[in-house]
């Protein structure tokens, strides 16, 4: 009997994570692949990006609506009951043997809860990773104890999994997915990309992602407008913005960006969403990327160029040396963008190694979730540390 596996994924970004995962287990004729589609990836106003999944020649089973209505935690929360009954009926319908869900957002809680309600087994990608200055560190190590089989992207990631009681021989250490994209994937020259894009990308081009950092003290409008206040000190350098996750307080570092590009149509362009083809072509064009996204800090380095890591929202991630961390007030954001700009820091970030890269994490990840038995892997004794 086939194994049915069913990918659920809820944005861009997870997405481009788990579409050469999706692409090689469609290909196999031990499993029936289901894919559940939900929250940002229906949204028109982040792009769409349910169409990318398309793009990739493969089918969505089925689509949970998931409206984010508002920019505030109680809309947050609404959505996340959105999603738990939306995906309890479609669980109901297709009965999947293996969910397999990447990462650490709100609406991957709601799946996860859902799952282990229905008595369902997870694979989990990305845990044992620290976040401090997001509510997602807790969602992510709340996801690990209702997962069954982990794919961690470091060693310190898998020994903190076990740390939490997760049975060494259900905890795999693969690498990160985003560095495999980077090293397997062929890259459109300059003059294609920016006709794609319809921008250009001049030598010197920062991109530029910014989060809510949902536990910081400090409002994300001061954080953001401190960033554009700091940008506006390099005005020989073009920005390319994608726009933040919709996570609380999203809407906000939305409506500054576009007006701060529509200020500065001759050096700003912003994007909903890049897409992880587009997203990574332009990363091998770009001098440096700007903001606090995990992608800045997973696999950024891999492409050699400098990161800027803004504020506490990835504090505590294990990080390369390309990586520069800074506070979040202009000077400090001006004074971190003056470094991984200068033509020593790139020419050093052209040399380091990226703790998250590993030849194999593909196959690895696919062997675990096509092979690792299924029977009685529900009921999870607790680890204990010898």
């Amino acid at each position: 009997m086939k194994r049915k596996i069913c990918i659920v994924t809820g944005t861009r970004a997870d997405w481009g994570l788990l579409s050469p995962v999706a692409q090689e287990l469609n290909r196999r004729s031990d499993v029936e692949l289901q894919i559940i589609a939900t929250n940002m990836h229906l949204s028109e106003k982040y792009g769409s990006t349910w169409h990318e999944i398309e793009n990739d020649g493969l089918h969505i089973t089925r689509m949970v609506p998931m409206a984010v209505e508002g920019d505030g935690a109680a809309s947050t929360v609404n959505a996340m009951s959105q999603c738990m009954s939306g995906m309890a009926q479609v669980l109901d319908e297709l009965r999947p043997h293996l969910l397999l869900i990447l990462g650490d957002r709100y609406e991957m809680l709601a799946v996860a809860s859902t799952a282990l309600i229905f008595g369902i087994p997870i694979a989990h990608i990305a845990g044992g990773a620290v976040s401090q200055g997001a509510y997602d560190e807790s969602i992510r190590h709340s996801i690990t104890k209702m997962s069954h089989i982990h794919l961690t992207e470091t060693e310190a990631y898998r020994r903190r999994v076990i740390q939490l009681g997760e049975n060494p021989e259900r905890v795999h250490n693969v690498g990160a997915m985003g560095v495999y994209n980077i090293t397997h994937m062929q890259y459109p020259s300059r003059e294609e990309l920016e006709q794609e894009l319809g921008t250009s990308i001049p030598e010197g081009t920062l991109l530029c992602t910014f989060h809510p950092a949902t536990l910081d003290s400090v409002p994300p409008r001061t954080q953001c407008e401190n960033l554009l206040r700091a940008l506006d000190r390099f005005p020989s350098n073009k920005v390319i913005f994608t726009y933040p996750n919709n996570d609380t307080n999203g809407e906000v570092i939305i409506e500054l960006i576009n007006a701060y590009a529509d200020a500065h149509p001759e050096r700003v362009a912003v994007f909903p969403s890049l897409g992880m083809r587009r997203y990574l072509s332009a990363l091998h064009l770009v001098a440096a990327v700007v903001g606090n996204s995990s992608s800045g800090i997973v696999e950024v380095p891999s492409m050699g160029i400098p990161t800027l890591n803004i504020g506490i929202r990835q504090q505590g991630r294990l990080a390369a040396e390309s990586v520069v961390n800074c506070g979040v007030d202009e000077q400090q954001i001006a004074d971190g963008l003056h470094k991984v700009l200068s033509p020593e820091w790139r020419e050093h970030c052209r040399q380091v190694a990226n703790p998250y890269e590993q030849p194999d994490t593909l196959q690895k990840i696919v062997e675990a979730v096509c092979s690792t038995p299924l029977n009685d892997i529900i009921t999870k004794p607790f680890y204990d540390l010898k």
